[in-house]
């Protein structure tokens, strides 16, 4: 397939563009059955000469183009309206019947806080536009009334409440919320580029005489700071929040972490050191433990202590050493030889005593621990004793 996108290099456009490579060459192989022969980017700056071009051998065209903040009202109508004739009649000069996409927008209902709205009276003019030419033609027309959208590449202080919060509170920038319940309706970018490529495979969602994105994001203003501020403060506490798979938190800690200026791309843990090495912790979750790692120098033994109820993973990834376990008022030892050049992992069982040991006379031990709860400093449930 030939696939052309106007307003390639805006937000949505930028992120279709890339996925389109990704499956054309390779890389994405989750979408077996598309082949993708041309992607054919069109933008402000592209000329019309390109634009015949594309559309007299386009097999499918998405219309991302758009005007969104113009200098005039005029401009909407120009922008959205005009731009959506001259796409249309380049495609019938050349008898060009491949479906198109519109990408419209909530505001086009013209209902409620967007009745009487320059740009939604411009979007609704596209739209009866390319419902007339599907009618005409017999193309197959997909008009999408899209939502606020946010994610990656989404230009901060623009249009997008989300993509200025995130770019704000990532750079220390103040944000201004007057009213932290109001309710946005929200769908992230990869799933509005999920359903594009679904569109593109015949499989579109849709209702109607429209099209839609099936995952939308219910969230207030409140909750989205809330999350974002939450997302900052994991630095300073290595807390990770809980955020479930799909969630709204999920996607808008990626985007949140996009947003992210070169200075605070990295950050210094705190590494605990004395004569034996360090102990440092990684990261630590609200409800699955933490997360952290132990250097032993040559010869060092370390551990000797056990717990009532915690329980622990030690995983060697360099190094060689021993790992030894005794339950509490026996005398029989566990030994395992642990190395990075074989890792396993190993149980720290409650109600064993346990430590572990570096063979190597040359080498440190490294070893990644995970333990089932963080650390309270007024339940340790930690309680010295030598193993033998």
């Amino acid at each position: 397939m030939k696939i052309l996108i106007t307003g390639a290099k805006g937000f949505v456009g930028k992120n279709l563009v890339e996925s389109l490579k990704n499956i054309k060459a390779g890389k994405d192989k989750t979408r077996p059955n598309l082949i993708i022969e041309e992607v054919l980017e069109y933008d402000i700056d592209s000329t019309l000469e390109e634009l015949e071009n594309y559309c007299a051998k386009a097999d499918f065209v998405f219309n991302l183009a758009g005007v969104n903040r113009p200098k005039t009202e005029e401009e909407f109508m120009q922008g959205n309206f005009g731009f959506a004739s001259t796409l249309l009649n380049t495609l019938k000069k050349y008898n060009n019947t491949c479906p198109v996409m519109l990408s419209s927008s909530i505001q086009a209902t013209l209902e409620g806080r967007y009745a009487g709205s320059e740009y939604g009276k411009s979007k609704k003019a596209g739209e009866d536009l390319f419902f007339e030419y599907g009618k005409e033609t017999g193309a197959k027309m997909l008009v999408y009334r899209f939502p606020n959208v946010f994610g990656k590449w989404c230009r901060p202080n623009y249009n997008s409440a989300v993509a200025t919060f995130c770019n704000n509170i990532a750079c220390d920038l103040p944000i201004t919320v007057n009213d932290r319940n109001i309710a946005l309706t929200l769908i992230y970018i990869d799933d509005l580029v999920s359903e594009m490529l679904n569109s593109l495979e015949g499989k579109e969602n849709r209702q109607g005489d429209f099209c839609k994105v099936s995952v939308e994001h219910e969230v207030t203003l409140g909750e989205i700071v809330d999350l974002l501020y939450s997302f900052k403060e994991q630095t300073n506490t290595l807390i990770m929040p809980e955020i479930p798979n799909g969630s709204f938190a999920k996607k808008l800690y990626s985007t949140y972490l996009s947003y992210l200026p070169k200075e605070k791309v990295a950050f210094n843990l705190k590494m605990n050191k004395d004569d034996r090495g360090s102990f440092t912790e990684l990261l630590k979750t609200e409800k699955c433990g933490q997360f952290s790692v132990n250097i032993s120098k040559p010869g060092i033994t370390k551990g000797q202590h056990w717990h009532n109820t915690k329980w622990e993973f030690f995983i060697v990834v360099s190094g060689k050493g021993l790992i030894q376990q005794r339950k509490i008022g026996t005398n029989e030892v566990l030994n395992f030889e642990v190395s990075g050049d074989e890792i396993k992992a190993i149980h720290m069982l409650p109600g064993y005593t346990h430590n572990i040991i570096n063979l190597s006379k040359t080498e440190n031990l490294v070893t990644i621990m995970w333990a089932n709860e963080q650390f309270d400093t007024n339940k340790p449930d930690t309680f010295f004793e030598i193993v033998e």
